[in-house]
Parts: C-alpha cells; sequence; structure tokens
C-alpha cells in the first residue's frame, strides 16, 4: 500500500484569493491552478482561468450552465499542458460550487480521469463552496491510488462576502 495521500499546503493569501475569485465569478463557477515547485508541499502562486463552459462543446456535462459547471478555454488547456513541465507546474486545480457545498461531483471525477482510470494530471482537487452571502466551506481533494478514487485531505473555513 502506497499510504493515503497528503494535503498540499495552501497559504492563507492564495486560499484568499481563490475565494475572491469565486466571489467575483459568482453565480458562475470560477476555475483556475495554484502553482508550486515540482516535488514540493506547498503552492506559491495562484493563476485564475476564464471559465469557458459551452454547453454545446463540454464532453461529460452538456445539460449545465457556467452555474453548475467549468471549463477551460484553449489557452488556458494549452498553458497548463506547457506549465506542468515547468520548476513550478500547476499542483492543484480549484474552482467554485455556487450551491455553497464543497464535494467532489461525478462530474468533477470524470473531468479529472478525462476518460482514464487514474487523472490525467497530478493535480490535488480544490472546491470552494459560495453561496450569495460568502464562501460557506472549502476541501481539498487528493488521488488515492489504493482507493481508485478522490478523497478529502483538508477542509478550510470559509469567509464572509
Amino acid at each position: 500500500m502506497s499510504g493515503s495521500p497528503r494535503a498540499l499546503t495552501i497559504p492563507d493569501a492564495l486560499l484568499a484569493a481563490a475565494y475572491r475569485h469565486a466571489r467575483a465569478t459568482f453565480p458562475a463557477e470560477c476555475v483556475g491552478w495554484l502553482v508550486g515547485p515540482a516535488g514540493g508541499d506547498a503552492v506559491s502562486a495562484l493563476r485564475p482561468c476564464e471559465n469557458a463552459y459551452d454547453a454545446a462543446a463540454h464532453p461529460t456535462a452538456n445539460d449545465r450552465s457556467v452555474e453548475t459547471a467549468y471549463a477551460l478555454s484553449v489557452a488556458d488547456c494549452r498553458e497548463l499542458d506547457r506549465a506542468m513541465s515547468s520548476a513550478a507546474p500547476p499542483r492543484v486545480l480549484y474552482h467554485s460550487h455556487p450551491n455553497g457545498r464543497a464535494y467532489f461531483s461525478a462530474t468533477d471525477r470524470e473531468v479529472a480521469l478525462g476518460g482514464w482510470d487514474e487523472p490525467v494530471y497530478p493535480l490535488q482537487q480544490l472546491v470552494v463552496g459560495i453561496d450569495a452571502a460568502c464562501v460557506v466551506e472549502a476541501r481539498l481533494f487528493a488521488w488515492d491510488a489504493d482507493e481508485r478514487e478522490f478523497v478529502v485531505v483538508a477542509t478550510y473555513a470559509g469567509a464572509a462576502a
């Protein structure tokens, strides 16, 4: 057994930046990633992305809207792929759930796996639960190779609007 996955450290300032991004895009879902040194145990910068969701083009959730789904733009996908081989690659993909709940949905899992048996990218996943009043909660998920599932590795308090 390889052991349980460990949470990357997300500094308070970066968590607050992800919360601000979620607030700025509400009621649509936000999306972006956090970068950090390859092999390190913390992230050091946030890179917001455009939610380019288009129901007609989404591979798994074509019955939704930007309030319940996200998709990276072509430019953001290319940058994500390019950055994966950098000295400070993407380490955490983040997005918001405007229903106030921070859970890893079946669609989130399907997108992260991309049709494979394990994640396409070795990224932890931060979900920010936000509603009209505030950020309610956030949770960080990591792939557990033994369980073959994303598991909660950290929980964060919400923040006032």
